[in-house]
């Protein structure tokens, strides 16, 4: 029995796993997505590489992606640690203040599957290393931008249209998923031209105010929820940044991860904006 399998160490828990070997673990562990996901969508979807920028709201989504198994390779990018304010939503503990997210995200992947690769960038991203996440090791299928850098979200978007690489946003707030295909179509605007035709000398020449009045316009402020208009004022006063809750989050990282899942195997998955508001759903 012990020449079965692998042995997997887990030295932040200090324990040794035996487990089935990778294949066999693979056939066992996807048993209850079958059919829907089929074994041949399975092999595709192994072969497919996803990279997550924000590792608060995006644990939801690399675990939900982990738990189907929807790649075979995660890039994680993330500078933050976790403090007490993050506990209303991410899933740690007291003993994980100080962690840094990318490591607590790709701990939690490890225990679920060790098979899965996960790469991590705890530096987060920056113009050093967009290269490297974007292609490196192996090219992105799908980017997931998930954080709340305002030069991040255009500077990695442009990145990922030069690159062909489709973007995929949520932002929990009316459960609003954005879709930007730049595998299909590399001339158009990021945002879908909601802040016009952004550069990032635009971005860096921005004054505080008139970034806030651009970052309206791209998540397109009328759109907002009521409670969420009434928290933007206090943005640095009472808040420490954008309100988010548990159930919005998880809910986030299922979108992400069905969306992210279709548009891998090739399914209809156009460009837009879309809202799976359960305020307007169930009323």
């Amino acid at each position: 029995m012990e020449e079965l399998g692998e042995w997997v160490y887990y030295p932040w828990r200090k324990t040794l796993v035996h487990i089935l070997s990778r294949e066999h673990y693979i056939e066992v562990r996807t048993n209850r997505n079958k059919q829907k996901i089929t074994q041949q969508e399975q092999e595709l979807l192994s072969t497919k590489t996803i990279g997550v920028i924000g590792l608060s709201v995006g644990q939801s989504v690399a675990l939900c992606i982990a738990m189907e198994r929807i790649c075979g390779k995660l890039k994680l990018a993330d500078f933050d640690t976790v403090d007490l304010s993050n506990l209303n939503r991410l899933r740690a503990g007291v003993i994980d203040l100080g962690m840094p997210k990318v490591v607590l995200a790709a701990r939690e992947i490890a225990e679920i599957d060790p098979y899965i690769d996960v790469e991590i960038y705890p530096e987060g991203i920056k113009a050093e290393n967009y290269n490297d996440f974007l292609i490196g090791s192996a090219k992105l299928d799908l980017l997931v931008e998930v954080c709340d850098s305002f030069e991040v979200k255009v500077e990695s978007r442009l990145k990922a249209r030069e690159n062909r690489i489709p973007v995929i946003m949520e932002t929990n707030d009316r459960g609003m998923l954005d879709v930007e295909r730049f595998d299909l179509d590399s001339s158009m605007d990021i945002f879908h031209g909601l802040a016009g035709d952004l550069s990032m000398e635009k971005v860096k020449n921005l004054d505080p105010v008139s970034k806030m009045g651009m970052l309206m316009k791209i998540v397109n402020a009328d759109h907002l929820s009521d409670r969420m208009k009434s928290s933007l004022p206090e943005i640095g006063k009472t808040l420490k940044s954008w309100p988010q809750l548990a159930s919005e989050v998880v809910l986030g990282g299922a979108v992400v991860a069905w969306a992210s899942r279709k548009l891998l195997l090739n399914k209809e998955i156009p460009s837009g904006r879309y809202y799976i508001d359960l305020e307007k759903i169930i009323s």
